[in-house]
């Protein structure tokens, strides 16, 4: 036990270089560790994501960053929306009826649906466990959680390989920051469009 507890002591407390090595050390298995350590970050949150992205945004090149990045995120994403909503149980109804705010957290997501999960799947800072979790308990189904967190999560993801890829040229280069802007604008608006579309 105490092993474990220093393992993830020592995730908790890594640097950008020491990532960023950890993964150069393991690229030569190709892209595996680069959709692993995303996929490893929806467990375990303390991991710090956006330099994971940055990382592999580095190491692969930017379009196959971005797809390992992408790829790792959202299987870890959707395996913790099943794990809550196949041992969650009845632990949802019995969270709202305790904590009454949490009640009106999961008739907002619920009534919502796409859109309050895609925004904060957008932030990189939003606890995207609890989002995961808080959607496995709640009603809200399978395809609208699949599409607004894969389109939210892609979002940021393209948004922080953007700005991170080589980020001493960025200021010569601002189309990456406009162009990550739109990204943004553009993944929402087709996602409210679909939304209506099909009436997820």
């Amino acid at each position: 036990m105490s092993m474990i507890k220093e393992w993830i002591r020592e995730l908790s407390t890594m640097n950008p270089e020491t990532i960023q090595q950890a993964l150069e050390s393991y690229s030569a298995y190709g892209p595996l560790p680069g959709i692993a350590a995303p996929l490893l970050e929806a467990l375990l949150p303390f991991l710090p994501l956006l330099l994971i992205i940055a990382a592999n945004a580095n190491i692969y090149g930017l379009g196959p960053g971005i797809i390992y990045s992408w790829l790792g995120v959202s299987l870890g994403c959707i395996l913790l929306f099943w794990i809550a909503r196949k041992l969650g149980g009845r632990f949802g109804a019995w969270l709202q009826r305790r904590y009454p705010a949490t009640a009106r957290f999961f008739h907002w997501i619920e009534r919502k649906g796409f859109t309050p999960i895609f925004l904060l799947a957008c932030l990189p800072f939003s606890p995207s466990s609890l989002i995961n979790i808080a959607s496995g308990l709640s009603t809200v189904p399978f395809r609208t959680f699949l599409l607004a967190v894969t389109m939210g999560k892609g979002v940021m993801i393209i948004c922080v390989s953007l700005l991170s890829f080589n980020i001493t040229d960025l200021w010569d280069e601002p189309w990456r920051i406009l162009l990550a802007v739109g990204v943004m604008l553009l993944m929402w608006y087709g996602g409210r469009r679909l939304e209506r579309r099909y009436s997820f």
